[in-house]
């Protein structure tokens, strides 16, 4: 998968702004600078690392004044030789001096494919380089954090380490098997099951947290619930923090499903205003019933708004009989009338974190981070040892290893021949090897990169 193109594109957002820069990398990229770049010093001729005011310069045609930056490879992102063009960020400018670069020797960067550069010369494993667009598509700062933490290697470690224990037991086995003399597989058994009992144990709780990834990466699936009128679009106002659904005093005013991301206190909330769930005989309301029982299985967190103001009706026991095995908060609306609803009453029948609050008033609702956090992390996101894959490729690999390294621990308590071991170790060596890069196809290489975006 080496290549010896050089290639080039538009490294920033194509708006006009105060900067823009064209990046150009491979082993003619000091050649191309030469021949459109004019200042006191030839560029080619700098050491790297270094920045150098001129201008670049179409035949005769002055296109901008630039700074010029100078990494030569191995010392750069790519591993390659790379010139990044410094210029003004107006949107025809940087698409004129990118036309003067492929003019000049270069040709059009595919997406990702400096990243992908930097995964073939080694200068990051594929985790790492997954991590990339990670940080670039971040919505929060925890999901910012756990990518920051898988770029600068988390991930990689943690698989090497389980990678260099797979590996060493398969070559100890193989070793005994070619050397029975010198080398004995007595009792052997029984220290593997242990060490396998400690890795699957490590890969579990990985591919547990891997959903925990997903939701600090992407966003809770979140959806509001309850019976007509109970301030499910008062709550979305409130938490918006802006006029987004209609509210009024009729009862089934919200028909379809309404939805918004917000962030609260750092944690993305993708929110979804459903329905009031109750009997109707109006098809167009009992449509949006439906959806809003549709969206509800779905979710990753059911918020069940209740009418404090109201005693429970059929509709609110429909409800709770829906949501019991789901992650759930109740929250108890209207606390700044009379209420007709306690906790304790409504703990009876389901028992949830409960919060009372005041969507009109906006009172409460502040309340439902802490109990977010410790529902779904348990307590506070921190990534000093933890990691969180948020990786759908990565979750599979895990999986695949997983059930790998059990098949390892069933052929020992069976008693199967050593050499069965070895088969099943080296799957998990190859799956895992998948996450880093190491055992991985040009196809899916070619995949995964073609999902970033130009210039990077």
């Amino acid at each position: 998968m080496k290549t010896t193109q050089t290639i080039a594109a538009i490294a920033t957002a194509m708006t006009d702004s105060g900067i823009g820069i064209v990046r150009i990398s491979g082993p003619e990229a000091f050649d191309v600078i030469d021949r459109i770049y004019k200042g006191k010093k030839k560029i080619s001729e700098q050491p790297s690392h270094t920045v150098h005011y001129g201008w670049i310069k179409d035949g005769e045609d002055t296109i901008d004044e630039v700074l010029v930056m100078i990494m030569r490879g191995p010392h750069s992102y790519t591993g390659e030789d790379t010139i990044e063009i410094n210029c003004h960020g107006g949107v025809y400018v940087v698409k004129k001096i990118l036309e003067t670069v492929i003019k000049n020797g270069a040709r059009t960067a595919e997406p990702g494919e400096f990243t992908k550069r930097a995964f073939l010369n080694g200068k990051m494993d594929l985790s790492r380089a997954e991590a990339v667009i990670d940080v670039i598509h971040a919505k929060n700062k925890y999901a910012l954090k756990n990518s920051v933490s898988q770029l600068r290697g988390a991930v990689q470690k943690k698989i090497g380490k389980i990678r260099e224990e797979i590996l060493y037991h398969t070559a100890y086995i193989e070793s005994a098997l070619d050397d029975p003399e010198h080398i004995s597989l007595d009792g052997y058994g029984e220290k593997l099951v242990d060490k396998l009992d400690e890795l699957l144990k490590t890969l579990q709780k990985l591919m547990k947290d891997a959903d925990n990834g997903r939701m600090i990466q992407e966003g809770i699936r979140t959806v509001i619930i309850g019976k007509p009128n109970a301030g499910k679009s008062s709550l979305l106002n409130a938490l918006v923090g802006e006029e987004r659904a209609i509210v009024t005093d009729i009862e089934g005013t919200t028909r379809d499903v309404l939805e918004e991301s917000i962030q609260l206190n750092g944690i993305s909330l993708n929110i979804v205003d459903t329905a009031g769930i109750r009997k109707t005989e109006d098809i167009v309301e009992k449509i949006g019933v439906n959806k809003a029982k549709d969206q509800m299985q779905d979710a990753d967190l059911v918020i069940f708004v209740v009418d404090a103001s109201r005693e429970l009706d059929e509709n609110d026991f429909e409800i709770i009989r829906m949501i019991r095995e789901k992650k759930a908060v109740v929250l108890l609306n209207k606390s700044d009338l009379e209420t007709k609803i306690s906790k304790e009453e409504l703990k009876q029948y389901l028992d949830k974190p409960m919060i009372e609050i005041s969507a009109k008033e906006e009172e409460g609702i502040h309340e439902l981070e802490t109990i977010l956090k410790d529902m779904f992390f348990q307590g506070e996101i921190t990534f000093n040892d933890e990691i969180y894959i948020t990786n759908i490729r990565q979750k599979e690999a895990l999986g695949k290893a997983y059930e790998s390294l059990q098949r390892v621990k069933d052929s020992v308590e069976a008693g199967m021949p050593e050499d069965f071991y070895t088969i099943d170790l080296m799957d998990a060596y190859e799956a895992l090897g998948n996450i880093t890069g190491e055992t991985i196809g040009e196809d899916l290489v070619n995949e995964i990169f073609s999902k970033f975006c130009m210039g990077k």
